[in-house]
């Protein structure tokens, strides 16, 4: 027996924010019941087949699939493996995360493999649909409040001229353009998009900038410490405030469309969300980061809470009729980025929240997509929408570029800027779906805008990639090199540290490297702080503006270095800046830094954390990754530091020509590198308090010599000798060796408990014979063989070390004794 409800049939308009306008569902029946609809016109009698939720198994002749729970785990896990092998296969093409997401929807719906009735009734009965579409949204919502919490509203203040008239003009302008084409055209229109609100709200949505979208994209790309990307975050940042106000304007004119009074409850309820959501909710994230203690996470309680409160603005939005992400992203916008509350938030959601909920919500987007449905409805149909769309497009990166070139942006950025600003993503999706409930668009036009979306994110980033490449301003041609800086010339040194523990080491380094009244010391000090929950990145000049309080943890590194300033002669000058930006781009800012302060080199330091159990060592990757960005891209001489914390005894003030204190020793393999090394070690040497030991290897019978590098290396040893042949303290030793194994011996039967810093250079130029045999056995690559060596338990040295890497030319600059590298000179 078939149990049958009465559904009334409503007569409102569909105020849900599912994407489809529809009349109620329902899912009546027995188990297995065959659907049957009987249809009057008062109401509608539905009957459905309930899908069992917990089967008892395939072993009792079940069909696994007959479990609605079963079914969609089946999904999810279909669409996300659809999803990594589409990121996978586009990455070469160098296409975001949103273009394989759309793609991996559109196979899994009715336009690909769900065009098979029999599998698309199979993978996507109503119930699960259902479900998904739910579930799909509330991905939308989570997305919206994330990217909420790491916008800073600030960068609109911030922002200057330039900015302000390019996201004006790449606005307004096309929103006049596409409402004027939408006017000329509007009688080939059908009567739903013909409507003057109809046509605001897709103009407006043509024009506008959306920074979730354009954020996660930079993201992915690795540019958002670039000059173009954080001058497009706070032009999105403008556009998004010019546009939000016109898409509200818009949206309300079509609430009053039956009813006039319907528009002015809308603003009243968007104004009461709004000063909510300030007022009261605003007031109560500022006292939870007021009342978490400095330097620890934000209780848990109060994370469940704001993530509860989340589902709740979703809630009032779809209440009063806004669109459903404007909630969760009001509530963002009002959470203080960054630590403590922001990145806590940030840390603990993101991944599920991009990784599980957003392929569901492209599930649904999926299933919504049916390019089956645009044949149906003919061109004609659709033709209106897609020249709207076009003209939205093409107008908004024309007249972006030529206002970027009128405020003196060059061309190639320029149309850089206009190509990101024209980026499409997760908040053009949902407000498809906001027109389908509002009947603007029905399914065809909804698909045609999805293909269209990732059609041009998908040009769009490609061209991106190619026009622009943040890493090419900072290699240069001139010589910035210690090698090739006379001995009285200031030397500039740009000093990164990431915490308190690497300050110690890396001042010492400083201090043993002998700043003199010919030669002084100008050290930029970098402090890194790892971007999170917060969107843009900052830089920060302490000698022009006050380091934020919520980064307090650099405030104890801030202080060591300013009490070592204070304690130092006038041969010293140093100055402090701080960089908060993700560890895919942090070498930017190193990179950046020192190609405007004509720095001379780099100073790094080596993270490892080291483990009691067993003596494991683990190499923390992200500061790897900063590491070797710097040495691919760097604009000058590198060194990185492993500080074992045994040369940071104090050198006494008043030192004299016996006293002693630190034993150094360079091993000199040849190569540009070694030249480098041996360079600076000379400048330690000039230290009375430094006694420095060189040993030079040469291969056997002169096996594999390249004989320049050969030469180079003859004419540089020579210098030194020369120099500092009547130096006690300077100690110059050769070693044959015949291949690594001799190599590795020699370094052994030298390893003394006397030695403070080993010195070595990185890789190039080193005749491979003196390393055979041991290049597979290398783990840190940024170290090079010899320097992973010199770190390893393998030797069981006490010693720190300091590799040391000179400045990767982008070509050969001629022959002259300077460039050739024979002896330090001014020339360059």
């Amino acid at each position: 027996m078939v149990r049958v409800y009465p559904i009334y049939r409503s007569l409102a308009p569909s105020n849900h924010s599912d994407g489809f306008r529809s009349t109620m569902k329902v899912q009546v029946a027995e188990l297995h019941a065959p659907t049957n609809v009987i249809q009057s016109p008062e109401m509608i009698l539905t009957c459905h087949s309930i899908q069992s939720t917990h089967p008892y198994g395939i072993f009792y002749g079940e069909n696994p699939l007959n479990s609605s729970f079963t079914l969609l785990l089946l999904e999810i896990t279909l669409v996300i493996v659809i999803i990594q092998i589409l990121r996978f296969l586009l990455k070469p093409l160098k296409q975001p995360r949103i273009v394989a997401e759309i793609i991996g929807g559109i196979i899994i719906g009715p336009s690909v493999l769900g065009h098979n009735k029999k599998f698309f009734s199979c993978m996507f009965p109503d119930n699960t649909q259902y479900v998904l579409r739910n579930i799909g949204l509330m991905g939308f919502m989570y997305f919206g409040f994330v990217i909420g919490v790491k916008m800073d509203l600030s960068l609109v203040k911030k922002a200057g001229k330039k900015e302000m008239y390019i996201a004006f003009a790449g606005m307004v302008f096309p929103l006049i353009i596409v409402v004027l084409a939408a006017m000329i055209m509007r009688q080939s229109m059908d009567k739903d998009l013909a409507k003057f609100a109809s046509i605001g709200a897709i103009s407006s949505s043509m024009a506008i900038t959306s920074f979730p979208c354009i954020y996660t994209i930079l993201e992915e790309l690795n540019l958002l410490s670039s000059e173009v990307g954080r001058m497009s975050l706070s032009t999105s940042m403008i556009c998004d405030a010019i546009g939000l106000n016109a898409f509200y304007a818009f949206e309300a004119a079509k609430q009053g469309e039956t009813k006039p009074m319907a528009a002015l409850w809308y603003l009243i309820s968007l104004a009461v969300l709004v000063a909510f959501c300030v007022i009261f909710v605003g007031r109560g994230m500022q006292w939870i980061v007021d009342h978490t203690p400095e330097g620890d996470p934000v209780d848990q309680g109060y994370v469940v809470a704001i993530l509860l409160l989340v589902l709740v603005m979703g809630f009032l939005t779809d209440f009063f009729g806004v669109a459903i992400a404007t909630g969760p992203m009001m509530l963002g916008l009002v959470i203080p980025d960054g630590p403590p509350l922001g990145s806590t938030l940030v840390a603990r959601c993101e991944t599920l929240i991009f990784e599980l909920l957003m392929p569901i919500a492209f599930i649904f987007i999926g299933i919504t997509t049916d390019v089956y449905s645009m044949a149906a409805v003919g061109w004609v149909h659709l033709s209106p929408l897609f020249a709207l769309a076009l003209i939205g497009y093409f107008s908004k990166l024309l007249v972006t570029a030529m206002a970027a070139v009128f405020v003196n942006v060059p061309l190639r950025e320029s149309f850089t800027l206009s190509f990101i600003l024209s980026l499409r993503g997760q908040v053009e999706i949902l407000l498809y779906l906001h027109w389908m409930d509002k009947v603007i668009i029905g399914q065809p036009g909804f698909s045609l805008l999805i293909l269209l979306t990732a059609a041009v994110t998908g040009t769009c980033t490609a061209l991106i990639s190619i026009l622009y490449d943040p890493t090419k301003p900072y290699m240069v041609n001139k010589r910035r090199t210690i090698q090739h800086t006379s001995p009285e010339n200031e030397v500039r040194i740009v000093l990164c540290m990431h915490d308190l523990e690497s300050v110690n080491g890396l001042i010492k380094l400083v201090e043993v490297s002998n700043p003199t009244v010919t030669s002084p010391f100008s050290i930029f000090a970098l402090h890194l702080i790892e971007l999170v929950g917060r969107a843009a990145p900052l830089f920060i000049d302490h000698e022009e503006q006050k380091l934020p309080s919520k980064y307090g943890s650099s405030e104890a590194i801030l202080g060591a270095l300013k009490l070592y300033q204070e304690s130092q002669n006038a041969y010293l000058n140093l100055r402090t800046f701080t960089a908060v930006s993700p560890k895919k781009t942090m070498f930017q800012d190193i990179c950046k830094l020192a190609l405007e302060c004509k720095a001379t080199l780099v100073i790094l330091p080596f993270h490892k954390e080291h483990w009691d159990i067993g003596g494991a060592e683990i190499v923390l990757a992200g500061v790897r990754s900063v590491n070797s960005n710097v040495l691919a891209h760097a604009p000058c001489s590198v060194g990185i530091l492993f500080d074992k914390g045994n040369f940071q005894r104090a050198i006494p003030a008043i030192s004299t020509e016996n006293s002693v204190h630190h034993h150094f020793v360079l091993l000199f393999l040849g190569g540009a590198d070694a030249r480098e090394a041996l360079v600076f070690a000379d400048r330690m040497a000039g230290n009375r308090s430094i006694s420095l030991t060189v040993i030079r290897f040469l291969s056997y019978n002169f096996n594999g010599d390249n004989e320049m590098e050969k030469k180079l290396d003859d004419g540089l040893v020579t210098w030194f000798w020369v120099k500092n042949e009547k130096n006690d303290r300077v100690v110059y030793r050769e070693v044959v060796v015949r291949d690594g194994d001799d190599t590795i011996a020699a370094i052994q039967a030298m390893n003394s408990e006397s030695y403070d810093l080993w010195i070595v250079g990185r890789k190039h130029g080193i005749n491979p014979v003196l390393l055979e045999g041991l290049t597979k056995w290398s783990a840190n690559q940024e170290l090079g063989v010899i320097g992973d060596y010199l770190t390893s338990g393998d030797l069981g040295s006490s010693a720190s070390v300091l590799v040391m890497q000179q400045q990767v030319m982008r070509s050969n600059v001629g022959t002259t004794p300077c460039s050739l590298g024979i002896f330090p000179c001014n020339s360059c």
